[in-house]
Formats: structure tokens, C-alpha cells, sequence
């Protein structure tokens, strides 16, 4: 595919061109004058301007003061003599780049009050070319009264949200760091007892083949168990770490709470949209615990479950007509509820449980968008 070619180049825009009128308009207020000597003079002002422009922004701590009042004197002397203000704009946007807070708080008092009684002198010389330019005069005025607090809060912005960026990295790195440590344990507690015991009767087995044959079938029975055992674990694992759908959880709710011989009321709005299966898997884990919590302790007969998404906002909302919550300790202690809530603040969601005429859970957690969908859509 051939590659377009573009005018204004991508990221710049058109400032790249403005930057350019403004570096070629002060040669035209030089050649209004009609003095040789001044014409000199302006160029050669106008040149240094530029050059100083330049070193200005690679200078570091105190040299910083001295261009940027080298190219604020050069900008008075421009407006005094050629009455030529748009000097002020480069230096307002050089001030806005400042990083020191006390450099940049001097500097661009100095270089207001500055540019206010350059402005106000020729005015009240009334030159009749500065006059024309005064609608232009006032832009420029305001311009460096506004733009550097602009630039400088943008980049604070920019340095903050770059901060943001690192510390959220950090996190996702920690995350990863600590589910593995999570599988390593889970694995760790699921077969290395088992794969030790399997090896031991195994050697049991060998040593007494010839000498008690009955004994090493036992064994070898007894190895055969605990790998199916072993097997069935990690299959549950593994299960478990490929994360359960909703839609998925409330037919095993269902059936829970049909065994239990317990009604169930389901509202729902599923399929959730633009939503993470990581999301899902968080609800289905409170919903598992909420429903398991009214199977074995509310002594109820009818239990209301009701899904909405308000926004970017899913609530779910999880009633009983049980016997309710007695004692407020009860919410925080045992019963899953403190790892409902633990993982509900992973999430940056939150749980309101209310005891009254049986317990009513309410959860609301903040919509998480499935990355891979999002970058699609963009």
C-alpha cells in the first residue's frame, strides 16, 4: 500500500507552521523602519533571539536565569523599538517548560511585568503600527498570563500519569509474581504429599514382591488410588484457574439450592457486556460463598438472586427469608464473608450486608473492560 503524503506531520499538527510565521514576521516590523542602522540592529536582535531561544533549552539551574532574561530583554527592546510583541509568546511557552518551581514562579513574574510596561509605554507613545496590532496585542498578552501555568501543569499531568503507568506495571508484575507463588503452594500441597506417598509404596512394594505378594498388591492398589486421587486435584485445579462464567455458576447455584430443597428467584442481564472474564470469575466466587452461606446457616426457603448492570456499575444483590444475621461480628467472622469482601476490594467493589427479616448481600463492583475487546473497538 503506497504511503500517503501529508501536509502536517503526525503527533505536530499545524504548530510547526505557526512556529514558522512567527519566526519570519519580526523581519517584517525590522524593515518598516527607515533607518540602516536600525534595520541592522533588529536583525542582529533577532538572530540572537534565536540563538539564545535555543540555549535556553538545553541550559540546566542558574544559566536558565540568565538566557531567559537575556531573551526577555531582547523581546522589550523589539517591542520598544520595532513594536514587534510576538517575542512574548516564545518566551511564555519557554516558561511553561521550566521544571524548577521557584525558577519558573521568578521567571514568569519577571517576564509579565516585563511584557505589561512594554506594552503600556507604546501605548502610550500612541505609534500608529502598534495601535493596528492591538486585538493581536491583547491575545499575546493573555497569553502570557495563561499559557506557561498551562504548560507546566500539563507536564506535572504528564509526569504523574507516566508515574501511574510505572506503579500500575508494578502491580501487574506483583499480581503475576504472587499467582504463581499461589500455584507453586497449590501444587506443592496438592502432589507432593501424594507423588512422596506414591514413591514410598511403591519401594514398599518392590522390597516385599517376592516375599509377600499380597502386601505388594495392597501397596500397588493403595499407589493406584492416590493417583487418581492426585489426578482428580489437579483437574479441579485447574479448573478453578481457568475462571467460571456466570452464566455458568448460577446453574450449579441451581442445583445447590435444589438439593437443598430451597427456591430460587433468578434475575439476571447476562451476558454482561465488554466485560473480563477475570470479573466474572471475582462475582462467581462471592456468589458461590453468599449461596453456600444460605444453604448451611439462614434456614431459609425461598432465595432471591438479581443481577443488573447500572452503567458502569454490575450490582448484585443476593436475599434470603432465613433467620437473618443476628450479631453484627457475624458479618466479619467465618461464614466466607471476609473473603467475599477481600477479594471484592480487589476489584475495588464493596459488600453491604443487612440482617433484618433475613439477610439481604449486596455487592456493587465497578465495570472492568476486557483489554483485547476494547482495543478492537478503538
Amino acid at each position: 500500500m503506497r504511503k500517503r503524503f501529508s501536509i502536517f506531520q503526525k503527533g505536530s499538527g499545524i504548530s510547526p507552521y505557526i512556529w514558522s510565521v512567527f519566526s519570519i514576521l519580526p523581519f517584517y516590523f525590522i524593515f518598516q523602519s527607515s533607518s540602516t542602522t536600525e534595520i541592522i540592529v533588529g536583525i542582529i536582535l533577532t538572530i540572537l533571539f534565536f540563538v539564545a531561544y535555543r540555549f535556553a533549552f538545553i541550559s540546566n539551574k542558574w544559566p536558565v536565569y540568565l538566557w531567559t532574561c537575556l531573551l526577555i530583554a531582547i523581546s522589550i527592546t523589539m517591542t520598544i523599538l520595532f513594536h514587534f510583541i510576538y517575542f512574548a509568546f516564545y518566551i511564555a511557552y519557554y516558561n511553561g517548560k521550566i521544571k524548577n518551581k521557584i525558577a519558573f514562579i521568578v521567571l514568569y513574574i519577571i517576564h509579565l511585568i516585563a511584557t505589561t510596561v512594554a506594552i503600556n509605554i507604546n501605548v502610550v507613545m500612541r505609534d500608529e503600527l502598534f495601535l493596528q496590532q492591538i486585538p493581536f496585542v491583547v491575545i499575546i498578552w493573555i497569553a502570557v498570563i495563561l499559557l506557561p501555568f498551562n504548560l507546566y501543569n500539563k507536564r506535572k499531568q504528564d509526569q504523574l500519569e507516566e508515574q501511574l503507568d510505572v506503579a500500575n506495571k508494578r502491580i501487574s508484575e506483583l499480581i503475576i509474581q504472587e499467582e504463581r507463588q499461589r500455584i507453586a503452594r497449590d501444587l506443592h500441597d496438592t502432589l507432593g504429599q501424594k507423588l512422596s506417598l506414591i514413591g514410598l509404596k511403591s519401594d514398599l512394594a518392590r522390597k516385599v514382591m517376592n516375599k509377600n505378594p499380597d502386601q505388594a498388591k495392597s501397596e500397588l492398589k493403595d499407589v493406584q488410588q492416590t493417583a487418581r486421587t492426585a489426578l482428580n486435584e489437579v483437574r479441579q485445579m485447574v479448573s478453578q484457574m481457568r475462571g467460571i462464567r456466570l452464566k455458568e455458576e448460577f446453574i450449579r447455584i441451581r442445583q445447590i439450592l435444589d438439593a437443598a430443597e430451597i427456591e430460587l428467584k433468578l434475575e439476571h442481564d447476562l451476558p454482561l457486556k465488554n466485560n473480563s472474564l477475570f470479573l466474572e470469575n471475582i462475582l462467581s466466587m462471592c456468589l458461590k460463598e453468599a449461596v453456600t452461606n444460605v444453604v448451611k446457616h439462614s434456614k431459609a426457603s425461598i432465595c432471591h438472586i438479581k443481577l443488573e448492570q447500572l452503567g458502569d456499575e454490575i450490582r448484585v444483590i443476593i436475599m434470603d427469608d432465613g433467620i437473618g444475621m443476628m450479631e453484627d461480628n457475624d458479618i466479619l467472622k467465618g461464614s466466607g464473608l471476609l473473603g467475599m469482601k477481600e477479594r471484592l476490594e480487589f476489584v475495588n467493589g464493596f459488600m453491604e450486608i443487612k440482617g433484618d427479616k433475613g439477610t439481604t448481600i449486596i455487592i456493587k463492583v465497578p465495570k472492568m473492560v476486557n483489554q483485547r475487546e476494547q482495543g478492537e473497538q478503538v
